[in-house]
């Protein structure tokens, strides 16, 4: 896999995400643990997008 294809996929999951952290939020019985946990993938994926563009 090449790294832009790589990061093209960072991108898919991080924007999934997102998706999941906006409904979590929005969703009633969403534990706060919960809620957390989906923000600290996400955040962890945009560091390593933000990593890895660099050596583009």
């Amino acid at each position: 896999m090449s790294l832009s294809s790589h990061i093209e996929e960072l991108k898919k999951k991080h924007h999934a995400l997102s998706e999941k952290v906006e409904l979590a939020q929005r969703a009633p019985g969403v534990s706060t643990l919960e809620l957390a946990d989906l923000k600290k993938q996400k955040l962890k994926i945009k560091e390593e997008i933000e990593r890895l563009s660099v050596d583009i």
